[in-house]
């Protein structure tokens, strides 16, 4: 026990303070899992990552696929940098929601990092960085790396895939404090978001990427795009097109290549809900998805051309 708590305590101080440590480049990662009994995602982030995941039992009851459990850890706001700060103190400060059965239930409004990243053997994990800063890759570090060893010491699968969550550029009209550091210039942010992430494949051992914020911006060029650019408020995704699009780039990214499945012929429209879809406007969000994983697909090939196992194939 003496050394378990020593130990503890030496992670502690050299994930949140230390200069000499592991880099999470020298950590592997791993492929997307093929055809498990039960596919595990969590999801660590902020109400971006809620906007990302919040249809997902929706497009998986339509799939008819039960197999599948997610996980979200969510503080409003969250930073990499604040992430690992949350952690080393130990804070109760994420609520924790969970869904088994295809429908989110809450778990807990007082929850740890270590309650949800230990709670099952999760498959994949999911990062991202928090919107205002996601363009802005000097903000993603030391912080990914060290969330990265923290999610690799912990998470009970040993060989859990990390992926990362490519956010989107603010609407045109946005007032977000953060939109001034991008001139306030909705195409300079998603430039800038779009960078970040290549440097990100580059630099670290993320490979695959959930092109949420490429997809958004495809969307903004069809009819669905609203005064608000698919927001609800200038940032966060509006209930309808917006979140259905986030959620179905999700899908493709993640489950697809798992299950053998995909969401170009997915029945969801969001029926019953005050944000149903008409058929017409559900095939524009999957196109609009369908051409950002064709986009982060030729980012992701290798030297020899082919498309990584975990690549959207449609």
């Amino acid at each position: 026990m003496i050394l378990k708590t020593a130990t503890r305590l030496l992670w502690i101080i050299v994930l949140c303070f230390g200069s000499v440590r592991a880099s999470a480049r020298e950590f592997p990662n791993y492929p997307l899992p093929q055809h498990p009994d039960t596919l595990r995602i969590l999801g660590i982030g902020n109400s971006f990552t809620d906007d990302g995941m919040m249809y997902l039992p929706e497009l998986l009851e339509a799939a008819g696929i039960e197999n599948v459990v997610l996980g979200r850890l969510y503080i409003g706001g969250c930073s990499l940098e604040r992430h690992c700060r949350e952690y080393a103190a130990g804070n109760a400060a994420y609520i924790y929601y969970k869904s088994t059965e295809n429908r989110w239930e809450t778990v807990s409004e007082q929850a740890t990092l270590l309650d949800g990243l230990t709670d099952e053997r999760w498959d994949i994990v999911v990062l991202q960085q928090v919107s205002g800063l996601s363009g802005i890759y000097p903000s993603y570090q030391p912080w990914f790396d060290r969330l990265v060893e923290i999610v690799r010491w912990y998470c009970p699968n040993a060989g859990a895939s990390i992926v990362w969550q490519q956010t989107w550029a603010y609407a045109r009209t946005s007032d977000h404090g953060d939109f001034g550091r991008y001139g306030k210039d909705q195409q300079q942010m998603y430039d800038a978001i779009v960078a970040s992430v290549q440097r990100l494949l580059e630099e670290t051992s993320i490979e695959t990427v959930i092109p949420s914020g490429t997809a958004i911006q495809n969307l903004r060029t069809t009819e669905l795009c609203d005064s608000l650019d698919l927001t609800r408020d200038g940032y966060h995704l509006g209930l309808g097109a917006g979140r259905y699009t986030a959620a179905c780039a999700w899908f493709q990214t993640l489950v697809a290549p798992a299950l053998g499945t995909n969401v170009a012929d997915n029945a969801c429209r969001l029926e019953g809900t005050p944000y149903a879809l008409t058929p017409q406007e559900a095939e524009l969000c999957r196109e609009a998805v369908r051409k950002a994983c064709i986009r982060w697909d030729e980012v992701w090939k290798t030297p020899t051309g082919e498309v990584p196992v975990g690549a959207a194939a449609w």
